[in-house]
């Protein structure tokens, strides 16, 4: 059976909840106090971070790297595109979240000073997203995807970071509701995570 060491506010640990449940596979979550980190997550990963994945011999950590293991692994639904063209944007789109986007994330969770400037960089590039969803469903067009995966916890996070977005992300908000009502993203919430948003 996989264990996957997570954070349990970790939006990068809920990354990887989230792709395990919806793969709906056999796997047991240890919850990581992230104040209080057992010492064993400095042995199994050099950085001292969740998300850990140990599978038998294997283990892994960082959240994409992880997903695309299990998503692999666990073909069904597949979460990366089939076509290697289309793989290859997702990964790129993937890149450019981790840089313009998930990059803030330590600075919003400290909430430290220039905090202000953060929240608006945060906002306008997902404001930027927004007519995407006037034409499709989800990111990559009908079909859930890995990329809707790793965006879903900042969106889930955005009141708790005190980012509020302007009315032209309607869409883009729309979009989250209908990620939120997935089956796979209600069971990969902690009790923690469930009252970052009201």
């Amino acid at each position: 059976m996989m264990n996957l060491y997570s954070g349990t506010t970790d939006p990068f640990s809920h990354r990887c909840r989230i792709v395990l449940f919806e793969k709906g596979m056999d796997f047991e979550v240890i919850d990581v106090d992230l104040y209080n980190k057992p010492e064993d997550i400095a042995v199994i990963n050099p950085y001292n971070r969740v998300p850990v994945l140990v599978d038998r011999d294997l283990v892994l950590y960082e959240a994409n790297i992880i997903n695309e293991y299990i998503d692999e692994r666990f073909p069904h639904p597949q979460l990366m595109p089939p076509d290697p063209i289309m793989r290859a944007r997702a990964r790129q789109l993937l890149h450019t979240f981790e840089q313009e986007l998930f990059t803030h994330l330590e600075a919003l969770e400290a909430a430290q000073k220039g905090v202000d400037k953060v929240r608006a960089h945060v906002r306008d590039h997902l404001t930027q997203l927004a007519p995407v969803f006037t034409k499709q469903k989800y990111m990559l067009g009908d079909e859930f995807s890995m990329l809707d995966v790793a965006i879903a916890p900042l969106l889930w996070r955005l009141e708790h970071y005190g980012i509020e977005l302007p009315k032209a992300a309607a869409p883009l908000m729309k979009y989250a509701e209908r990620i939120f009502s997935r089956q796979g993203f209600i069971d990969a919430l902690t009790p923690s995570e469930k009252v970052m948003r009201r």
